[in-house]
């Protein structure tokens, strides 16, 4: 089974036969703070995040919303020469804010030339009745998605990481959302610290079985930017290996219904501050070695969902 040449049904496949044409995603620094990171929520943040939110390679803050989207449209169209563009709201959480301040940001990225549609990422318990009513009105007018980080469905670990929300909190922002029709993409991450293998794919079967639109398999960076830097030094917990994490994606694909878009199958880590693992710096090496492995396998998206 193949979606265009992928045994899986990536996010540019997708995206293409929706639109006809290739679509690139611009990150924006919406200059949004985070609950885990004022008191709301928590403090520190999440231990795996870096000091800019998860949004190293978003543009600068301190630009307004659509200098952002011209850079970064200047910098893709040297890739991608005839593209239209996805206005990605990456670093931090990006609901966390007054309406009418998220509504003028949200607009302003949509204004712009070539902007076909925008993407959200936000945290489960950042989904007020208010704010959900805008992003249904935003999905009324503009293709979109809303992306939730979530990377654990072991209650410990997420305790561990400072998730500082429990999977209901979860379950209910996407039962809100798919109540109104939204979109909802994933965040998992492998290689958790005491994560077992078995615990990483129950976490891929329980976001799935809720009925997600799409998700991003990331492996975890230890970055020298955040809290786990420390807690890596102190405690030296098993890195996933190259095979290890490219066997694992695979076993997570095969239990993976065919309608849900693959958004990611690994990640970028900041070159500056990745401590672990060093060999996840080569992406394109790391997705080979996934289609190698599927073709060798005869392995595609869902084929082992008859046997759960």
């Amino acid at each position: 089974m193949l979606w265009g040449d992928k045994p899986y049904n990536s996010l540019n496949y997708h995206l293409k036969k929706h639109f006809g044409k290739k679509i690139a995603k611009i990150s924006i620094d919406g200059g949004f703070n985070c609950p885990n990171r004022d008191g709301k929520a928590g403090f520190g943040g999440c231990i795996f995040c870096s000091e800019k939110g998860s949004g190293d390679f978003a543009e600068d803050r301190s630009l307004m919303i659509k200098n952002q989207i011209e850079k970064g449209k200047s910098q893709t169209s040297k890739k991608w020469k005839d593209a239209s563009y996805l206005a990605y709201f990456q670093s931090f959480t990006n609901t966390y804010a007054p309406v009418f301040e998220l509504r003028e940001k949200y607009y302003s990225a949509l204004e712009c030339e070539n902007i076909c549609g925008i993407a959200i990422a936000t945290r489960p318990d950042c989904l007020p009745e208010d704010v959900l009513d805008l992003l249904e009105e935003l999905n009324s007018k503009t293709y979109m998605w809303v992306e939730l980080g979530f990377q654990t469905s072991k209650e410990n670990t997420a305790e561990f990481i400072n998730r500082c929300y429990k999977n209901d909190v979860f379950e209910k922002a996407v039962y809100e959302l798919k109540k109104r029709n939204i979109p909802v993409v994933v965040h998992t991450i492998f290689g958790l610290p005491n994560e077992t293998k078995e615990d990483m794919l129950n976490t891929v079967k329980y976001v799935t079985s809720l009925g997600i639109d799409g998700i991003k398999l990331q492996l975890l960076h230890v970055l020298s930017n955040s809290k786990l830097y420390a807690y890596y030094n102190n405690n030296l917990f098993p890195i996933l290996s190259q095979d290890e994490y490219t066997d694992l994606v695979i076993e997570a694909l095969e239990l993976i219904p065919e309608n849900v878009v693959i958004h990611r199958l690994t990640g970028d880590g900041s070159r500056e501050n990745l401590v672990e693992p060093l060999w996840s710096l080569d992406k394109r090496g790391t997705l080979n070695l996934i289609h190698k492995k599927m073709r060798e396998r005869n392995s595609y998206q869902g084929k082992n969902l008859k046997n759960l």
